[in-house]
């Protein structure tokens, strides 16, 4: 009897070593087929912002002999180039801290896994709280008041949408931690949000270019 419980131990634990094996093999397959799907969303993303990147530079190149344009007779002030600097630090320094984030969470630090998450949650939030003062104070019209409002609101108010949805994204992660959802092996779910983060910064470089130094 003792034999065949001990027998029946082994195998249950070969048994469960085998399926440990089995699910790791399949959690690295499908982990290198969702990189690659979300590598393409963020290629269709960059599609996106480049068409209307490429319609603001036509625009300003060949349509208004002055830009800022003339309207009414007088041209628009250029927008706070100060005050958007310091909110693209703030947006800046939110893709450091997911950038520790990560790595923190990588290494089995779960307290600055979740200083950093905290810091990089918070500093999103505060990069779109400067964006809608901005949108409150600007001076150049609205979406249909002149080629310049309208494209500055949609080009940036684009960008905005996906930070307001990276910040959810990253929240959403951040409850999937705590609830045990991640390890420090299997953790896709923080590589694409810190993917995603990464990709709003690089989208505001460009912006920041075309509308506050250009």
């Amino acid at each position: 009897m003792a034999v065949s419980v001990a027998k029946q131990g082994y195998h249950l634990g070969h048994h469960d070593e085998h399926d440990a094996n089995h699910d790791e093999v399949i959690y690295r397959e499908t982990r290198d087929m969702r990189l690659t799907g979300f590598v393409l969303f963020l290629g269709t993303d960059v599609v996106l912002f480049s068409a209307f990147i490429f319609a603001y530079v036509y625009l300003r190149t060949s349509i208004a002999p002055v830009w800022p344009p003339m309207v009414d007779g007088h041209q628009l002030p250029r927008l706070d180039t100060a005050f958007a600097a310091v909110n693209s630090v703030v947006l800046f320094g939110s893709g450091v801290t997911m950038h520790y984030a990560l790595e923190a969470w990588k290494h089995a630090l779960k307290r600055r896994f979740n200083l950093f998450m905290a810091l990089t949650i918070l500093l999103g939030a505060g990069f779109l709280g400067g964006q809608a003062y901005e949108y409150a104070h600007a001076r150049i019209g609205g979406w249909s008041g002149n080629t310049f409002g309208a494209s500055f609101f949609t080009l940036t108010g684009m960008h905005g949408l996906h930070v307001f949805i990276g910040v959810w994204f990253l929240i959403a992660l951040w409850i999937q931690t705590s609830r045990g959802v991640y390890d420090d092996h299997r953790f896709f779910g923080l590589t694409a949000g810190t993917l995603y983060w990464h990709f709003v910064d690089v989208i505001w470089v460009v912006l920041f270019f075309l509308f506050y130094l250009w």
